[in-house]
């Protein structure tokens, strides 16, 4: 690889194009901006885990609202790269709607979970199937009807 010359290819999902025309000016602008940084690997996005295991998210605006979401894949034989960056989608982040949509991109048939929805989503090792751990309530000795406690014998003086 010479100087200047992109370490990898680049191609759009169509649907991912299309997110990227209709996204107000500033967030184009960047995210071409770091998108020619991914192609010349000077800038590489944090891993997705989970069922998106495999992809990447760069959080395009300060306020990280706006994410890119690309995989890298094979590049097509007639390109003069070995490997492309695929961008999936180019959204705003809108919960996780972003990667829902990533996930029907991909032909999932499920919401793909990351590592940490899905942690979120399982059972607390806390919350295992014994018997309820009573809650504090009135002390016994308060309440009418119930016997009272055992004196201590060293206590208690005989006549």
């Amino acid at each position: 690889m010479s100087a200047g010359q992109p370490a990898f290819g680049l191609s759009f999902d169509p649907r991912a194009l299309t997110d990227l025309l209709q996204a107000p000016g500033d967030i184009r602008d960047l995210t071409l901006s770091y998108l020619q940084e991914v192609v010349n690997a000077q800038r590489f996005g944090l891993r997705l885990t989970g069922d998106l295991e495999g992809y990447r998210k760069l959080f395009v605006d300060a306020r990280k609202d706006w994410r890119v979401v690309y995989g890298l894949r094979p590049a097509p034989a007639e390109s003069t790269h070995q490997r492309e960056i695929h961008v999936v989608a180019v959204r705003p982040r809108a919960g996780n709607d972003v990667y829902d949509e990533v996930g029907r991109r991909l032909g999932m048939m499920r919401r793909p979970l990351s590592a940490r929805t899905h942690a979120a989503r399982s059972r607390s090792p806390q919350l295992t199937t014994r018997a309820p751990v009573p809650r504090p309530g009135p002390p016994l000795s308060g309440m009418p009807g119930l016997p009272r406690p055992a004196q201590n014998p060293a206590h208690h003086h005989t006549r």
